[in-house]
């Protein structure tokens, strides 16, 4: 069997994710986020950015693409670039601190999990997991936009949503983490 290039299109597209992260801040930050071009050009980057998301994952698995840097390199840029949105939306005033930081901590301490069971196995993405993702890029996309005040209940109803998947899915998280360290110990004590 071959081994699969490092470079190859899902790379690519993860890639480019990280390279618009910068891009999509400067649209986002110029003229202090309040041009309607300048913000409608930040929430296009933005959902571009997040379409390949999607498309590098199932490029990847559709044509035998997957890559160590790959598996490393996705997460991140997803990672950053919702982090970038948040952190951007919360100093320009117009989404709360504390939103901001529940994602954040969610993301930072599943991340932690991840790496504190890697030695007894890989919890699988969920159900819940892709739906807190999707509710968040769809939620945050709502609140980059441009759009007149009367959607801003929407705005709210989808961040809201988006904030209890964040929360129910990282602790549905911390669950599974700890059944799979349990488990792990108890066939490494059977073992010896």
């Amino acid at each position: 069997m071959s081994q699969v290039p490092l470079l190859n299109v899902a790379n690519i597209l993860t890639v480019s994710r990280l390279v618009l992260v910068p891009v999509f801040l400067i649209a986002l930050f110029t003229e202090g986020g309040q041009s309607f071009g300048w913000r409608l050009a930040a929430t296009v980057i933005f959902a571009v950015a997040s379409l390949t998301d999607q498309l590098d994952g199932w490029l990847a698995r559709k044509h035998g693409l997957v890559t160590d840097f790959g598996k490393v390199a996705d997460p991140i840029a997803d990672k950053a670039l919702t982090g970038a949105a948040l952190f951007g939306l919360s100093i320009l005033g117009e989404l709360p601190w504390w939103v901001t930081i529940v994602i954040a901590a969610r993301e930072i301490g599943v991340t932690l999990l991840r790496f504190w069971v890697i030695r007894y196995g890989v919890i699988p993405a969920s159900p819940g997991g892709k739906a807190k993702t999707l509710t968040q890029i769809i939620a945050i996309g709502f609140f980059l936009a441009p759009l007149p005040a009367f959607f801003d209940v929407v705005n709210w109803i989808l961040m809201g949503l988006a904030v209890a998947l964040t929360v129910v899915t990282g602790l549905d998280y911390v669950f599974r983490a700890f059944r799979l360290r349990a488990k792990g110990i108890r066939a490494r004590r059977a073992a010896s």
